[in-house]
């Protein structure tokens, strides 16, 4: 019976953070995306800022959209992360 309690209460600590973790999504309108290479190098840039749960970059409308965890990143954080590489970013309206 004793291992159960200790069973129970490791599942639920390691389940809590999946669920208590929120999620904020930030839209970013990004410049100087020309070619195919280009949204790897944003989105790797994206998803190197600690706290970036996702990033996702479309070329055709030169966006990119974050999921991130706003304990640990900001969206001035992220632009900041594009525009040093090479791909200056704003927040969009």
């Amino acid at each position: 019976m004793r291992w159960l309690r200790v069973l129970a209460s490791v599942l639920t600590l390691a389940v809590t953070p999946v669920f208590g973790a929120a999620t904020q999504t930030v839209v970013l309108d990004v410049q100087n995306m020309t070619c195919e290479l280009c949204p790897i190098t944003v989105k790797k840039s994206l998803e190197q800022v600690p706290g970036v749960a996702s990033a996702r970059v479309d070329l055709d409308k030169k966006t990119a959209t974050v999921h991130f965890d706003p304990d640990k990143a900001a969206p001035a954080v992220l632009v900041k992360a594009t525009t040093n590489a090479g791909f200056p970013s704003a927040i969009h309206k």
